[in-house]
């Protein structure tokens, strides 16, 4: 078997430096079916060298050793050749179109070279071919003859494009191969997964681990910034010490992005007093100030809903102030919080000293920008203050600053409070507005004006504004528009609408996310079709970019539900079970309307059986990795269940759900039940020819009707000893009169 020879030097620059592979490339153990990117099998181990994008010239067939013997004579040569010459000269267009005219696999250069010049260009129709490259090669088994950077490449073009699972799943592959992803690869995937809902934060805290362990790489002041971002994100803060602490042994520096994160950190555990303290760090060790950091403690104040600390920031700004910690300081000078003192006492040891200190001044003063102005808008907006939102944007309109002039987004957080105000026609006039004076509307307008008219159930205006949307503005829905047009079907009960939008969305390529599927699926059950209902989410489970989740399980249980048809219901909270996902209020809620359509009220007494279990659990903390989380009932599914048991006699469980809701702080509904009372039961055990058996037998039921009609405040027998509603031993009798 021959040995590679090392590449020579190459003129082509590439992204990443030389990456090398530490083992031979085979895998350790063989991923999760459900992983977007299986594993790189090979025969047997065979020795390799990785190439580098844009590297040198491997024709040689004999130059790797997995490679088969082939003459220069053969036409698999000659377009090899064709395809690596397109290549070098950048001809990614010429180099597909050969490449799609292999019946051969191409050289693992040339496939290499392929792969990382469609990443790079970072566009669509590029990452879809890409990926078809990485299908053909996993289906041939043969993904070990990609390299190390066109692999990064694409994990980083994949994120970039929002596909981040899959690039996740990329990364992962790479690092169970041997392979050693650069830390720019693998870091902006931790990037994308700290920013995204779910479970990305603590996807993107396993990914960092296995990145640095594994890899052995060593992540810079990005990367770490990255999962530091997913440790505010989840509210993490021995975490985020411990990556702080270990961020600056590996002298890695914090710089003002880490500090902008730590910011957010304060505000996710409620940490209002120590904004400002962030702020003098930063001022204290010298960092170069930016306008980020003003806008995340702006938005902070906001989040907080301290919309004069907010204001009178922004004004210290608009006169040229420099002394904004000491403002900061005089406005929240209350009792500092405990929560996590130690933890932040080491993040922020500045803020242990903080009376015998003087706050420090800014180099030099920041005007307030737009963006800025824009997020104090947002914090009217939240609070309905529309005259306040559109005052400020009038006042924006007049400042000499052209930094301070309304943009796109300022006009679209004004359009987005009328809408929330139900004023779709002002709201109109604003985007009309933005056509006159230039500031072109996005797609983010225009899907909130879609939604504004789907919730006041305008359909036919909301599809004419689509029309306007692609016809005039240029602009393509996404999937928000078709997930907003699919919704506001349902609110009209039209599930062919619904399901037509669907189709459309996925003819213009268009991948459906979870919220597509689940709305689709709530159409389906609110029509009472729970096999179409199946159909969708079964479809989701295939669906690799996306993750079933609880909401999507409980869809299901609740298109079951809406029938009566409680033993499909129950067999799919066992599936649910089975896939690691316990049922919350959500699940409980739908078993119990169920129930109560199919009238069955013994599956009620197993159902609040289930549900008193889980809130004992809760209030005795007894809670461990094999029991479900601690639940906390709400008003819906107490007060179907206690309808349930009052209609069926069950007044002793009845009896415990109404404690139940009163140790929720819920009130339980007495007219209500005092009517189901008189007229269901109220000539329950007035028959005078029962027998001595049958009287004996129903003594503790009556005994629970007399107790609840106390309860309600009817007319009862007097009984002696205080309500329990356990069984008393040896009480064995009472009084039958009513």
């Amino acid at each position: 078997m021959n040995t590679a020879k090392p590449p020579p030097p190459s003129s082509t620059s590439s992204p990443f430096p030389i990456l090398q592979t530490r083992t031979p490339l085979h895998w350790v153990s063989p991923l999760p079916s459900s992983t977007i990117i299986t594993t790189f099998t090979s025969k047997p181990p065979r020795q390799f060298v990785v190439l580098v994008q844009g590297t040198a010239d491997h024709t040689n067939p004999t130059s790797v050793s997995f490679t088969t013997t082939t003459t220069a004579t053969t036409p698999h040569h000659s377009l090899n050749q064709t395809l690596l010459t397109l290549l070098r000269q950048r001809k990614t267009e010429e180099a597909w179109l050969t490449y799609v005219q292999c019946t051969q696999l191409p050289s693992p250069t040339c496939l290499s070279r392929l792969v990382s010049q469609l990443s790079y260009q970072n566009t669509h129709q590029a990452l879809t071919r890409a990926q078809s490259i990485i299908q053909r090669l996993r289906n041939e088994r043969q993904l070990h003859r990609l390299d190390a950077n066109s692999l990064g490449l694409l994990a980083v073009s994949a994120a970039k494009a929002g596909h981040t699972l899959y690039a996740a799943s990329l990364i992962k592959s790479m690092l169970r191969s041997g392979y050693l992803p650069h830390v720019k690869a693998w870091s902006a995937v931790v990037s994308r997964l700290a920013a995204s809902g779910d479970d990305g934060p603590l996807e993107a805290l396993k990914l960092f681990t296995d990145a640095t362990f594994v890899a052995d790489s060593r992540p810079d002041t990005a990367a770490y910034n990255a999962v530091l971002n997913a440790c505010a994100n989840l509210g993490d803060t021995k975490r985020f010490l411990q990556v702080f602490e270990e961020m600056t042994h590996l002298g890695a520096e914090p710089d003002v992005l880490t500090y902008n994160v730590m910011i957010k950190l304060c505000a996710r555990v409620d940490r209002k007093d120590l904004l400002v303290f962030v702020l003098e760090r930063i001022l204290d060790k010298g960092i170069q100030l930016c306008m980020t950091t003003l806008h995340s403690l702006v938005a902070a104040y906001v989040g907080f809903g301290d919309l004069e600390t907010a204001e009178k920031l922004v004004q210290a700004m608009r006169e040229g102030r420099q002394d904004l910690c000491k403002i900061l300081r005089d406005l929240n000078s209350e009792n500092p919080g405990n929560n996590e003192g130690y933890i932040f006492d080491k993040l922020l040891p500045n803020s242990v000293e903080r009376n015998n200190s003087e706050p420090p001044l800014l180099p030099k003063a920041y005007a307030p920008d737009s963006r800025i102005y824009t997020t104090l808008m947002k914090g009217y907006m939240k609070e309905g203050r529309v005259t306040d939102t559109v005052r400020m944007l009038e006042a924006m309109r007049h400042q000499d600053d052209s930094t301070s002039h309304p943009d796109h987004v300022t006009y679209t957080t004004v359009v987005s409070a009328l809408v929330k105000a139900g004023s779709m026609d002002r709201a109109r006039q604003v985007l009309a507005e933005m056509t006159r004076i230039g500031v072109p509307a996005n797609r983010i307008t225009y899907n909130i004006l879609l939604k504004g008219y789907c919730e006041q159930l305008q359909i036919d205006k909301a599809k004419e504004l689509v029309r306007e949307m692609v016809d005039d503005a240029g602009i393509v829905p996404d999937v928000v528009s078709y997930n907003t047009l699919i919704d506001g079907c349902i609110l009209v009960d039209d599930s062919a609408g619904a399901l037509a939008y669907f189709n459309e969305m996925r003819a213009r390529g268009i991948a459906p996310t979870k919220i597509s599927y689940t709305t689709l699926m709530k159409a389906f059950a609110l029509s009472g079709q729970p096999k179409l209902a199946i159909k969708v989410f079964d479809e989701m489970l295939r669906d690799p970019r996306v993750r079933v989740d609880l909401v999507a399980w409980n869809m299901l249980v609740e298109a079951h539900c809406r029938l009566g048809l409680v033993e499909e219901a129950k067999k799919t909270v066992q599936r649910m079970r089975e896939n690691g996902f316990y049922p919350n209020v959500a699940t409980y809620g739908s078993l119990a309307n169920g129930i109560a359509l199919a009238r069955k009220p013994g599956e009620a007494l197993l159902l609040w059986n289930e549900v008193k279990e889980r809130c004992v659990v809760k209030v005795e903390g007894e809670n461990s990795k094999s029991s479900p989380p601690p639940l906390k009932p709400d008003e819906g599914l107490l007060d179907t269940l206690a309808d349930i048991c009052v209609r069926a006699a069950f007044f002793r469980k009845a009896l415990e759900i109404v404690a139940c809701m009163e140790e929720n702080g819920i009130p339980p509904n007495k007219t209500k039940y005092t009517r189901i009372y008189v007229e269901m039961h109220s000539r329950m055990f007035t028959s005078k020819h029962a027998s001595k058996a049958r009287q004996d037998r129903r003594s503790e039921r009556k005994r629970a009707a007399e107790a609840f009609k106390f309860w309600l405040g009817l007319p009862n027998s007097y009984y002696g000893s205080e309500w329990r509603l356990e069984p008393i031993d040896g009480d064995d009798h009472a009084s039958d009169s009513v």
